[in-house]
């Protein structure tokens, strides 16, 4: 067993910010610890050794992206003067440089999570850190909420939280109390200058080329003898700024996530002596988990790329979006840590008062599949009993969970099956995980399912969405990210049960088999011959690409979609990224689970016409009519009325009447009284009118249906027995006679019941009568004798007592035949004229 290391802390920490709270930070390294920090402080780096040095096992630093794994560990170890996997090592996805004598590792979230369901008491390790968690990523969000828990059993592990960010306590809270240890920067002088562009920055594909120009043309302009850090939102947008600067003769280098660990170790790894000044083009990579070191100069973009979910069309992906003020923040501190700064912000002020204070965290907006089979497989199914910083939402847990029994990976209460505790471990994500087993069981051929999944899995991407093109791209050593697609490969295909044995390599047909695998219901169809546009199996259009090959196939496997508008996206709202052909019968093998045939009936002119339809799930593979039997006409009618609405109902006065009474009971005396606003009718249907409309011949209309008979059965029993007398179809007045009480609207939630009457049939009457128990007064509308209306008021003391007078002068001349007693208190309420009172 090697001697234990130790760090030499002053060498390590020399010049950084961080090192001068050394002593506070050792003081609190006792069970758990959050320490915040600005960016470019030296947590990251002074930090993990320091911890390593309070305990005697390893020390976990978790960063959230490969990129920065690797280029913190390179720099601990640099820093100390030692081998990389020697005291520092580092895991990631298909690459680990660890040894016996490793004491900090630093590795993603992703693989923690992994490693915790394997190990739930971290055997051998004594220390966790975990960096940059104010980016709030779903797997740090998971990882806090179970390291609080392995905490509870294990009071030896010491647990350090690092943010960049001052919203320390509720992660202390959640971690237990923990100390917070706060390391202020004051950063040298900072100037800040606006420079926006006369144009949007973004349309419906995303940045926009003119804007790409003038980031290259405020860069090419404002850099100096300092090396500059250019912040962009994709990676695609920092390689297309990148090749503009080298055009004006620039040193620029990108840093992204899409980039050989070489290219991205050139960029990170500062300017040696008498090379030139450098542009670093970044996306966010570099705002919090990177320092670029020797950065005096930062233009920044403004915008970020974000997690967004579209319910409807069941698609979740990277959109681009307004940076938030927090990000514009700590992007301009980046260029005033190590001496006097400049930051270029390509927006207007305006623009950066508008933006939100910090962005959301991921666990809101994102596909919560994999997450949701984590949660099962550490025994706290659908989050309930976990402490999380955020609650995922009730609707896309729930989704989630649906997708995870579809899969067969959980059962009916979110605990995993074996499968889904096999799957859990696996190092992909849940769909392609299950599709590299199935795959290879499909095509006999571990090896072509493994390269197809590496594919998917990983960062790469094809600009006309063709799959087989991008494997056929990535076979070639000389590619951007071939070698680490090959590792993937190699070894997805030794976990899915192949050895290293002959590569065949994934054929077309083997890539649209597994990417339906991973997901059936987004095989697809195209709409028409020559079409560009695509109808999936969940019911999504989405169109590929003008000029992709793949427009040749009738059927595809699609992979990945996102929102989209205008021509890209031929009229239907989203664009197909990545996609393999199928044939109709693969299509029909894999998605067999959701193949389906049924009647459908609908009204057309009036009639039910039927056709018997085959589909593949929203995909209607024949449809031939049939005559409408009894059991048809049912079905039509609720589909009719869900689409037409309820005015398709002939709502006769006494039905609208009946409506209006158990709207105003429902509003102001709540349950048994039932809801009756149109949503509440229509979700109730089947209990008020499908026994009439079961009973209807084919050739029957909805108008024929006794309504207010319907909504009977909505009354409830026994409190139906008071309806009159809470809500009475007609009133009693003084004169003898009853006038009919009109409802407000169902859908009117100030209206009043009003009485329409003459006013001399109510001479005398002081208190105006109340409905519902005495909670609703009703509205007078009184009459002339002509029944033209003279006034109106739900007071009719303050009536009798003022305007009254006013109404009889203005009409005793005009209707002298009508009583218009001075006294309207004492005079006989009635109906008919003087001549009559008086006998004559």
């Amino acid at each position: 067993m090697p001697a234990r290391h130790v760090f030499d802390l002053a060498r390590v920490g020399a010049g950084l910010t961080v090192s001068a709270a050394q002593a506070r930070l050792e003081a609190a390294a006792d069970g758990a610890l959050v320490v915040t920090a600005p960016p470019g402080t030296g947590k990251t780096t002074f930090v993990p050794p320091l911890v390593a040095n309070l305990v005697p096992g390893r020390v976990l630093l978790t960063q959230p992206r490969r990129v920065a794994v690797r280029a913190a560990a390179r720099r601990i170890a640099q820093l100390d003067g030692s081998p990389l996997g020697g005291p520092v090592g580092f895991t990631v996805r298909g690459e680990r440089e660890v040894s016996d004598a490793t004491r900090v590792e630093a590795l993603t979230p992703g693989v923690l999570l992994r490693r915790l369901l394997a190990d739930p008491a971290l055997e051998g390790v004594d220390a966790v850190v975990l960096d940059e968690v104010h980016e709030r990523s779903l797997d740090s969000d998971l990882l806090l909420g179970m390291l609080a828990e392995v905490r509870a059993l294990r009071d030896d592990l010491l647990v350090v939280a690092m943010s960049a960010t001052v919203d320390a306590e509720p992660i202390a809270a959640l971690l237990g109390d923990a100390t917070v240890v706060d390391v202020p920067s004051p950063l040298h002088p900072l100037a800040i200058e606006y420079a926006p562009m006369d144009g949007p920055r973004l349309d419906i594909r995303g940045v926009t080329r003119p804007f790409l120009q003038h980031v290259a043309d405020v860069t090419a302009a404002a850099r100096r003898e300092d090396d500059a850090l250019v912040f962009l939102p994709s990676a695609r947008d920092v390689d297309e700024v990148v090749r503009l600067l080298r055009e004006r003769g620039a040193d620029a280098l990108p840093l992204h996530g899409r980039l050989s660990a070489r290219d991205q170790d050139r960029a990170i790894r500062g300017r040696g002596a008498g090379e030139p000044p450098r542009i670093i083009v970044s996306t966010a990579l570099a705002e919090s988990s990177l320092t670029v070191p020797g950065v005096r100069l930062v233009i920044d973009a403004g915008l970020s790329r974000e997690v967004r979910r579209d319910r409807a069309r069941d698609m979740t992906g990277l959109v681009t979006v307004s940076a938030s003020r927090a990000s514009a923040d700590q992007r301009a501190g980046r260029a005033a840590r190590q001496g006097p700064g400049r930051a270029i912000r390509l927006y207007a002020q305006a623009d950066f008062a508008r933006m939100v204070p910090a962005a959301p965290p991921e666990i809101a907006s994102a596909d919560l599949v994999d997450g949701a089979l984590l949660l099962g497989a550490w025994g706290t199914p659908g989050g309930e009993g976990l402490a999380l910083l955020t609650p995922p939402p009730p609707g896309a847990m729930a989704s989630a969970l649906a997708v995870l029994r579809e899969l067969a990976l959980v059962d009916g209460d979110g605990r995993p099956t074996e499968l889904g505790r096999r799957i859990a471990t696996l190092p992909v994500g849940v769909r392609e995980a299950r599709a590299l087993l199935d795959g290879a069981a499909e095509l006999a051929d571990a090896r072509a399912a493994a390269e197809v999944v590496a594919a998917i899995s990983d960062d790469h991407r094809d600009a006309d969405a063709d799959l087989p093109r991008l494997l056929r791209g990535l076979r070639d050593d000389r590619a951007p990210g071939a070698a680490r697609w090959r590792r993937e490969a190699t070894r997805l295909a030794r976990i899915a049960g192949a050895g290293a044995g002959a590569r065949r390599g994934a054929s077309a047909g083997a890539a649209g088999i597994v990417v339906a695998l991973a997901r059936p219901d987004w095989i697809a169809r195209r709409t028409g011959e020559g079409s560009r546009s695509y109808l999936l199996a969940s019911g999504t259009r989405a169109a590929l690409p003008e000029g992709s090959a793949l427009l040749a196939s009738e059927w595809i496997a699609v992979h990945d979609v996102q929102r989209a508008d205008g021509r890209a996206a031929d009229g239907t709202g989203a664009v197909i990224r990545l996609a393999a052909p199928l044939s109709e019968e693969e299509a029909l093998h894999v998605g067999a689970p959701l193949l389906v045939a049924e009647r459908s009936a609908r009204i057309d002119g009036g009639r039910v016409r039927v056709r018997l339809e085959r589909r593949l799930g929203a995909i209607v593979l024949a449809s031939t009519p049939a005559a409408a039997e009894p059991g048809d006409v049912g079905h039509a009618m609720v589909a009719h009325l869900r689409a037409e609405g309820l005015e398709a109902l002939d709502w006769t006065e006494t039905a609208a009447a009946l409506r209006g009474r158990l709207a105003l009971l429902h509003r102001h005396l709540g349950a048994p009284w039932p809801a009756v606003d149109d949503d509440a009718l229509l979700d109730r249907l089947d209990d008020w009118l499908e026994p009439d409309l079961a009973r209807m011949r084919p050739d029957a209309s909805l108008r024929g249906i006794d309504v207010a008979g319907a909504l009977r059965r909505l009354l409830p029993w026994p409190e139906a027995a008071r309806i009159d007398e809470l809500a009475p179809e007609r009133l009693a007045v003084p004169s003898g006679s009853t006038a009919r009480i009109a409802y407000p609207a169902a859908d009117d939630a100030a209206g009043l019941p009003v009485v329409a009457v003459k006013l001399q049939e109510v001479f005398g009457l002081a208190r105006t009568p109340r409905l519902v128990g005495g909670r609703v007064p009703v509205l007078f509308h009184l009459l002339s004798p002509a029944r033209r209306p003279l006034a109106v008021t739900a007071d009719l003391e303050s009536f009798w007592n003022g305007p009254y007078q006013d109404v009889r002068k203005e009409m005793r001349g005009r209707y002298p035949r009508h009583p218009w007693p001075e006294d309207p208190w004492t005079a006989p309420a009635t109906a008919k004229t003087n001549r009559r009172l008086a006998g004559g």
